[in-house]
């Protein structure tokens, strides 16, 4: 952590003007924002990248995004469910990580990663949610405790655009409270590595 509020990166979404999860994803970011943290949201389009591909050059999208996330404490990603799983935007995006494949900290090692899955229905939202996991475990993260499903079957938003399940705004307070917490826990941690491997006056 560079500075004294941590950086927390949230990518998600779907690219569509009518979608609700970035929205969703923004509030999420803006509960870590008020937990002190700096933000960085990469939206649907900013995600709208060529499929991954090994040793090919990267687009300033794809530079963009894996800047961001070397730099970042924490990660939020939020993810409709198509079909049961990930969209293959997220997925795509998420392949773009092993750009960190040889990184002093590879992929997300050491940063706890939120996780939101939004779909039409409840079995494909706790699919999607266990297909993030594991990505998650494979690129090193650790994911939060809280986890976010939204059923988008049914209104996700009131006329006024506040959520309509007062549940759901609060379970994305506790998720992204918590990536903020372990971003500071790990700050200090590596605070009180650095102080011990200093030189012992007798």
């Amino acid at each position: 952590m560079s500075n004294a509020k941590p950086l927390i990166v949230g990518l998600g979404g779907t690219g569509s003007s009518t979608g609700s999860t970035e929205r969703i994803l923004q509030h999420a970011l803006d509960a870590a924002a008020r937990e002190g943290a700096e933000t960085t949201l990469f939206d649907g389009k900013a995600l709208d990248m060529p499929m991954y591909r090994y040793g090919e050059p990267r687009t300033h999208k794809a530079e963009a995004l894996i800047d961001a996330l070397r730099r970042a404490d924490g990660i939020i990603i939020a993810s409709p469910g198509y079909h049961g799983t990930v969209s293959g935007l997220i997925k795509n995006a998420l392949d773009y990580v092993e750009d960190m494949a040889r990184d002093d900290r590879v992929y997300f090692e050491g940063r706890a990663v939120g996780l939101i899955a939004v779909a039409a229905g409840w079995q494909a939202t706790g699919s999607t949610l266990a297909t993030l996991r594991s990505i998650t475990h494979a690129l090193r993260g650790w994911p939060t405790p809280m986890a976010v499903a939204i059923n988008s079957a049914t209104p996700v938003f009131t006329g006024e655009g506040e959520f309509s399940d007062p549940a759901t705004a609060k379970q994305l307070e506790i998720l992204a409270s918590q990536v903020v917490e372990f971003a500071r826990m790990k700050a200090l941690d590596l605070i009180a590595k650095a102080a011990s491997d200093l030189p012992h006056q007798d």
